[in-house]
């Protein structure tokens, strides 16, 4: 394995990782990797939904993903999931969602879209975009 590709997964993996030890908290929103299973069912039952498609070369993905875990963290988001998608091995996803660049997030409720940002990585635009989940 080149040490390119070793370095991506190496990346990645503490993008999940770090996006999910806040999830571990009780209070804390559920973050997870894309599952099409989970989203159908959470926006059947109405709940929140949040996408965040992350690329782990990309810089502002990086800015964003310590705010996204704090906000995750917050309990007012208790209710809300979080799921993270690979801007760079999950295409079919990134097509479905007309994602056409990294660091997009996007906010469902009740399957419906309601917010959606693009390169915003400030902690008030963030958690503006999650509050869309809640109402």
């Amino acid at each position: 394995m080149s040490s390119s590709k070793f370095f991506n997964r190496l990346i990645k993996s503490v993008m999940v990782l770090s996006l999910t030890a806040f999830s571990a908290l009780g209070f804390a929103g559920d973050i997870k990797p894309f599952s099409q299973t989970e989203f159908d069912k959470l926006n059947s039952e109405g709940k929140g939904v949040v996408l965040a498609i992350h690329a782990p070369w990309c810089p502002t993905c990086k800015a964003q993903m310590p705010i996204q875990s704090e906000t995750m963290a917050m309990p007012v988001f208790k209710d809300v999931t979080m799921m993270t998608i690979d801007f760079d091995s999950q295409k079919d996803l990134l097509k479905n969602f007309k994602v056409t660049m990294q660091s997009t997030i996007i906010s469902f409720k009740g399957g419906k879209e309601v917010g959606r940002s693009v390169g915003d990585s400030t902690r008030n635009g963030i958690e503006a975009l999650y509050k869309k989940t809640l109402n």
